[in-house]
């Protein structure tokens, strides 16, 4: 009987041993800007190499890099760098988080094709979201109050445009957004209400940019730079004002199917994807 038990136990454990994180697949989670470039390089992958599985969900920056940190993701996506209290937290428990930069975007101002207002410089940008500029007709358009979109907290977007357009690239500046603005959980929220709203402004991933529903606002450094318009061409140039870099975080040297993932991001043909979904790959800088 003792025997027979043993022999039951062992055959779990190989049950068991064969339903590891593999088995389950990889989670990447993270940054909204970067969901579908996520799923895009997934779906490509997993036709490449069927053994592996890969599931990539949204929530923000943040909420990947805190998952990366509690150890419910293997893969953080992220429009920002971790911060050093992340990094903090994620040693405490024995991790060595490390960064891989997979691609750049043009963070994009729009608003709706109806508002004849074409550009802004930073500083108007800034004092729009602020809540100095209250009014459409303030930067030449019509005599409308202004309807703020922004991301949440969440959202790495959301600390980039706050630290580089709000505070003018201090990170640590006074300034927050208007009380007035509404913060949105994703991107696609804020580029569907742009598409339905004269009034409204809001800034998205060059990714979430549809020129059909959209107009995309040229920004200049300041009054005396020229006017550029978001894209490939002008994020690759480093002429356009606010691009960034987008990374994917794992919580320790990547090996196995996480590695695989890592690499083909990364590989030329996984900046193809990121191209193909309206960024700019790294190839290219």
């Amino acid at each position: 009987m003792k025997t027979r038990a043993a022999l039951l136990l062992a055959l779990v454990a190989i049950l068991f041993a064969g339903c590891g994180r593999t088995k389950m697949g990889i989670q990447v989670k993270g940054s909204d800007t970067m969901v579908n470039l996520g799923q895009a390089w997934a779906e490509e992958l997993m036709k490449r190499n069927p053994n592996v599985s890969v599931a990539v969900t949204g929530g923000g920056s943040g909420v990947g890099i805190a998952a990366l940190v509690n150890g419910s993701t293997d893969i953080a996506q992220a429009s920002r760098q971790m911060k050093e209290e992340e990094y903090a937290a994620a040693r405490k428990k024995g991790m060595d988080p490390q960064e891989f930069q997979a691609g750049i975007d043009a963070l994009t101002v729009i608003v709706n094709p109806k508002n004849p207002v074409g550009k802004l410089t930073i500083r108007q940008l800034g004092d729009i979201f602020i809540g100095r500029i209250k009014s459409w007709k303030e930067v030449g358009g019509p005599d409308k109050p202004i309807l703020l979109l922004s991301r949440d907290k969440n959202s790495g977007t959301h600390v980039f445009f706050l630290e580089h357009v709000l505070r003018g690239g201090d990170a640590k500046g006074p300034e927050e957004y208007a009380k007035s603005a509404l913060f949105l959980v994703s991107s696609q929220a804020i580029a569907d209400q742009v598409a339905t709203d004269p009034t409204a402004i809001g800034y998205v991933g060059l990714g979430y940019y549809d020129k059909t529903k959209h107009k995309a606002l040229a920004i200049a450094k300041d009054a005396k730079s020229p006017f550029i318009l978001p894209s490939v061409e002008t994020a690759l140039s480093g002429v356009y004002p606010i691009s960034r870099p987008l990374y994917l975080y794992t919580p320790k040297p990547p090996a196995g199917d996480v590695k695989t993932f890592i690499d083909f991001a990364r590989s030329a043909d996984g900046q193809k994807v990121v191209s193909k979904m309206g960024f700019v790959p790294l190839g290219k800088q």
